[in-house]
């Protein structure tokens, strides 16, 4: 399975509590596209938010992103990491 690195902008102020929310809904469904979120990280002042995933495609990815109320702005194949 692929990793992916995605970034969300736009999230100003977002608070430690609503990124666990997005996380979650995220989890909550993400077998269906067969993704697993694996961290998520914020940056309130930029309004930056960055997910770590494996899935099957980018595709997959921003598909359980929309449904869960979040598109990404960005989605990155991380195919190298040490």
């Amino acid at each position: 399975m692929a990793q992916f690195m995605d970034v969300h902008r736009d999230m100003k102020g977002i608070t430690a509590d609503q990124l666990r929310e997005a996380h979650n809904a995220d989890l909550a469904i993400e077998d269906d596209e067969r993704v697993h979120f694996q961290r998520a990280w914020a940056d309130p002042e930029s309004g930056l938010v960055y997910c770590l995933s494996e899935a099957p495609s980018a595709e997959a990815v921003q598909r359980i992103h929309e449904r869960a109320g979040h598109k990404a702005d960005e989605i990155h194949a991380v195919p190298l990491s040490v």
